[in-house]
């Protein structure tokens, strides 16, 4: 994959302008297989100044209500959307059995922080209100995402935790964003592996305010107060230049006295996570994910 990425000669994406590399995200993703599923339906989720999409997924049509996970797609808060993320999505509610939302925050450059955390509140919010609508059960509840998604989902979850009206019992995060600190957040011995250095800058500075937000909480969770949160699932990927930003954040979590489960797959790259065609450790990452999901999100015995 790597191979032939370089011999086809496109720039890398922090190369372009941002809205050919979001046609490049989207055709790149656009062409992978996607399993069917019983039901999608699509929403519009009104948030402060307009409003975002959002796909429902459910992997069986009617029956009682489902346990909810709302999922946050990557791409550095500047690429990606619902349409990119269908097939990690559809996946990930076959195989946990959940109802997956998920959701297309507002990106930046154009909408710059805090739009995208304020977009991923708004939404977990919005799933609680209308879980009749979903066929959902409000009351179990996870977030989950992938990089920059990864990111939106621990941020909503910490952003939420005193919310008396939202519960978010479990949170996925995969290869999660967790820190601008590329000094501490950034493995060299990887560089060029699906990212870059300059890359991951590209995308904060595209996506923040200022450089005054990079310290942010709400931007790098791992600078917060992470007592209190929900238990977590963290997915790494041996090769992917931003591992030490999830194992960091998995140990911090740790200390905090938050029960954590993570893994890192041998060999495996940033956007392995819901490429079950490719490689095995992608389906194994994905079952990984929705046992924790059925665990967590388990009905009360009767």
């Amino acid at each position: 994959m790597i191979a032939d990425s370089k011999a086809s000669g496109r720039p890398n994406a922090h190369l372009l302008p941002v809205a050919e590399a979001r046609a490049n995200f989207e055709n790149d993703f656009g062409a992978l297989e996607r399993p069917d599923i019983a039901v999608t339906k699509d929403f519009e989720i009104e948030v402060d100044g307009g409003s975002i999409p959002a796909r429902l997924y459910r992997p069986v049509a009617g029956g009682d209500p489902l346990a909810l996970v709302v999922y946050f797609h990557g791409g550095g808060w500047l690429l990606g959307s619902v349409d990119s993320a269908d097939g990690v999505t559809r996946r990930l509610a076959l195989a946990s059995g959940a109802a997956v939302l998920s959701v297309g925050y507002r990106r930046g450059p154009e909408s710059r922080f805090p739009t995208a955390v304020n977009d991923a509140i708004a939404a977990v919010r919005w799933a609680v209100a209308h879980a009749g609508d979903l066929g959902a059960d409000p009351a179990r509840l996870a977030v989950a995402g992938d990089s920059a998604g990864g990111n939106l989902a621990a941020v909503a979850a910490a952003q939420l935790r005193g919310d008396s009206s939202v519960h978010i019992r479990h949170q996925v995060l995969a290869y999660p964003v967790t820190t601008c600190d590329l000094s501490i957040g950034f493995d060299p011995d990887y560089e060029g592996i699906m990212l870059y250095r300059d890359e991951l800058q590209w995308h904060q500075d595209n996506y923040l305010s200022g450089p005054q937000d990079a310290a942010d909480p709400r931007v790098s969770p791992l600078a917060g107060d992470l007592a209190g949160l929900p238990p977590a699932t963290v997915i790494l990927a041996e090769c992917d230049p931003i591992r030490p930003q999830g194992a960091r954040y998995a140990q911090a979590l740790r200390e905090a006295g938050v029960e954590v489960s993570d893994r890192t797959y041998p060999g495996m790259l940033h956007g392995f996570f819901g490429m079950d065609m490719v490689w095995d450790e992608s389906r194994e990452a994905m079952d990984f994910a929705a046992t924790r999901l059925a665990a967590a999100l388990a009905p009360p015995a009767q």
